[in-house]
């Protein structure tokens, strides 16, 4: 007899017959509700499985929220996006259903916690299926790692910001400040949270800023001398060991401003201003590898990699006036009202005077040191100086005790 039967499967359940199922691929898991008919399927079936509740950990101080093992800045104004990201992360749909969709809508109870009312719908079995869930949130405000480190004073490393033989001018102390305040901006924005300044000490002398890491402390000190010129020079100070034994240093990161500064009138070599024309009183343009300038007297460029330590500061184009042009009386000379006896006198005119950009009885940037007025040019303001002005730099003379 060749009658073939058809194979019958039955619910373990209430033994009502079913019919047959796909066999799971090899290696695949066995699952025993694949046997049950739909009644009994439904009857213990869930579309969602939500947790009771969710707490979100926002540090008070800075807004960041705590996830997995760490704080991540969100820069969110408020915390129910964050709130619908976290329930969204804790909910479970079921794997046998199939083309599911979901919307929530959050209900704000107090400043602490926010109700979730959540309704999904998919298809399971053929069949439509739809499930509501509500997920309270509770907004949890703590002090994160940075923060904690931040109030607590933590510190890695100092930068002291000074200037060789003199102190640093309050445009260059400031300045400063900004760039390392600039710097951890960059670390913050680069994702480094371990990137912070706990403590501005301003004094005449220069600022003193804490930073949190060695290496922050390093990037600080570089910028400012980059921009501001000198040099860095760095000492390390044991303070303690880490749990695993291993030396914790802080380290002071001594940053030396140079001598001269954008805008200082400087003599190089301090034996004479009138000994040889094209030497004399020098405008300092920029610092930092060598020094540049312009001489007075001639316009000529002027450039040293020395040190000049013997040089003479005499004062700085900021502390005055200009002087009125009266008249350019050729390509070697022009006419100027003295600044202190307001008769005119006859003034070297330098290679960057400009006849054409100025006329008779405007105002021209110039110096006096020694009875005698130097036409300066104009130095860059982001190299320090905004205007250039009249000085009587006689007060500055070497030797001069008042």
């Amino acid at each position: 007899m060749s009658e073939s039967r058809e194979r019958r499967e039955f619910c373990p359940e209430c033994g009502e017959s079913v019919p047959p199922r796909e066999e799971p691929l090899p290696g695949a898991p066995r699952d025993e509700a694949r046997l049950l008919c739909d009644d009994c399927y439904f009857a213990s079936f869930d579309l969602v499985d939500a947790p009771e509740r969710v707490e979100v950990r926002v540090c008070s101080r800075c807004g960041a929220v705590h996830r997995g093992n760490r704080w991540v800045d969100l820069g969110a104004e408020d915390y129910t996006d964050v709130a619908v990201e976290e329930v969204t992360q804790a909910l479970g749909v079921h794997l046998d259903a199939r083309e599911v969709t979901w919307g929530v809508e959050p209900e704000q109870v107090d400043e602490t916690t926010i109700r979730m009312h959540c309704q999904f719908a998919g298809i399971v079995r053929g069949s439509a299926v739809e499930a509501d869930a509500t997920v309270p949130v509770k907004i949890a405000r703590q002090t994160c790692t940075r923060c904690g480190r931040i109030a607590g004073g933590s510190y890695a490393a100092t930068v002291q910001v000074r200037a060789h033989d003199r102190r640093p001018a309050s445009e260059e102390r400031d300045r400063a400040v900004e760039i390392a305040r600039e710097v951890v901006a960059e670390r913050e924005d680069a994702g480094d949270r371990d990137a912070f300044l706990t403590e501005v000490d301003r004094t005449d002398d220069g600022p003193n800023l804490k930073l949190s890491t060695n290496k922050l402390g390093g990037r600080i000190a570089d910028r400012v001398i980059q921009e501001l010129g000198g040099s860095v020079s760095e000492s390390a100070t044991l303070v303690t060991e880490d749990a695993d034994g291993n030396e914790v240093y802080r380290v002071t990161y001594s940053v030396r401003l140079p001598r001269f500064r954008p805008g200082d009138v400087i003599d190089p070599t301090p034996v004479g201003l009138t000994t040889t024309p094209g030497e004399g009183p020098v405008v300092v343009e920029t610092v930092g590898d060598a020094v540049t300038g312009r001489r007075l007297r001639s316009g000529d460029r002027f450039r040293t990699d020395a040190e000049l330590s013997a040089a003479a500061h005499l004062g700085h184009v900021d502390d005055g006036d200009p002087v009125t042009l009266v008249a350019v009386e050729d390509e070697n000379a022009v006419q100027v009202l003295d600044p202190d006896t307001f008769e005119t006198r006859s003034v070297p005119r330098p290679s960057f005077f400009d006849a054409d950009a100025v006329t008779e009885g405007e105002t021209v940037p110039a110096v006096k040191f020694d009875g005698e007025v130097f036409l300066v040019p104009e130095v860059d303001a982001e190299e320090g100086v905004s205007r250039m002005a009249l000085v009587d730099f006689a007060k500055f003379c070497i030797g001069d005790e008042s």
